[in-house]
């Protein structure tokens, strides 16, 4: 009786061995999403998972997950799973909420349209047509822009790991943060010293984004702009254009510089009407800390060399040095 006992309990132990940590289809390797719902429980869980073919036995992945106690902590989410992996494996890994991430890179100086095509392969479709409105009251550096306008400029550009089948609310709010915390309170308060607004600050960053390229060189152009803007002379940035008209800066003719549209910078004076990029952080700290200097003027070589003038007579005789 004691020896069939023990011949039983061998038996069992080796079947759990076996069950809990052996894969369960070891030649099925492909990973294949698998979404575990807000307020699904336990043994629906182990259901789905035996029904797409997972695990071989629902059962033992409930004495598993029961076993540790863990039965109340699954994360709902989108998990990249295989059938090569043990049900421990898949268990620990819903436990833990170990779910699909998606990473995508948001370069510094994209569009929002662009923006929006780097992050189709989300699903996270619509992000150009959100409004700046609809976020106000989560997001206090969102006031002062005007009613009606979308989040351009605002889509911070970084790196981001977004969890699989997260949708379009999910993936703005997560830019949003990122641009917030991005934003120290030293960055704020410098912003509002000399009366201006965040919404002029990233207007002016995502020009000077699309016009140079060293940290330097930005603070310099900033200080330009700034200065013209003072001076009530337009200020004639070639990336204002090229948003109007969807070409490169260096495309730009004169008949386009005479576009009738509140971006035109050649044509009023002033700010365009919003931003025309989404830029990065060193374009922002340019636009807060512009350095000063003799120039009035600036040009980019092909080679994205700049070069300043502090005479137009100057600035004539570099374009035609290096841009003909």
């Amino acid at each position: 009786m004691a020896a069939a006992s023990a011949i039983f309990l061998l038996g069992a132990a080796a079947f759990f061995y076996q069950s809990f940590f052996k894969p369960a289809f070891p030649a099925k390797s492909a990973l294949t999403p698998f979404v575990v719902g807000q307020g699904d429980n336990l043994f629906k869980i182990a259901a789905n998972l035996e029904n797409a073919g997972f695990i071989s036995n629902q059962w033992v992945f409930d004495a598993y997950v029961l076993l540790k106690r863990k039965y109340n902590v699954l994360q709902a989410g989108t998990y990249f799973l295989t059938p090569a992996s043990s049900a421990k494996e898949i268990a620990d890994a819903i436990i833990d909420g170990d779910t699909a991430l998606v990473t995508v890179t948001v370069p510094e100086g994209l569009t929002i349209q662009q923006t929006e095509e780097r992050l189709r392969e989300l699903g996270a479709i619509g992000i150009s047509g959100q409004k700046a409105e609809r976020w106000k009251s989560e997001f206090g550096f969102l006031q002062s822009v005007p009613q009606n306008a979308s989040l351009e400029g605002f889509l911070f550009p970084d790196t981001y790991h977004f969890p699989y089948g997260l949708e379009t609310e999910g993936v703005t709010r997560s830019m949003l943060e990122n641009f917030d915390q991005k934003m120290s309170e030293e960055m704020k308060t410098e912003i509002e010293s000399p009366k201006k607004t965040i919404f002029q600050i990233v207007t002016m960053a995502s020009l000077i984004e699309k016009e140079v390229n060293t940290s330097e060189d930005r603070r310099i152009v900033s200080g330009i702009l700034w200065k013209r803007m003072e001076a009530g002379i337009p200020l004639q940035v070639d990336a204002t254009i090229a948003y109007i008209t969807g070409k490169k800066t260096s495309n730009i003719s004169k008949d386009e510089t005479a576009i009738d549209s509140p971006y035109n910078t050649y044509r009023y004076r002033g700010l365009p009407l919003g931003p025309i990029s989404n830029p990065g952080k060193d374009s922002i700290l340019a636009a807060i800390y512009p350095a000063e200097s003799n120039f009035w003027y600036y040009l980019s070589t092909p080679e994205g060399k700049t070069i300043f003038s502090r005479t137009l007579e100057d600035h004539n005789k570099a374009k035609v040095k290096y841009l003909k």
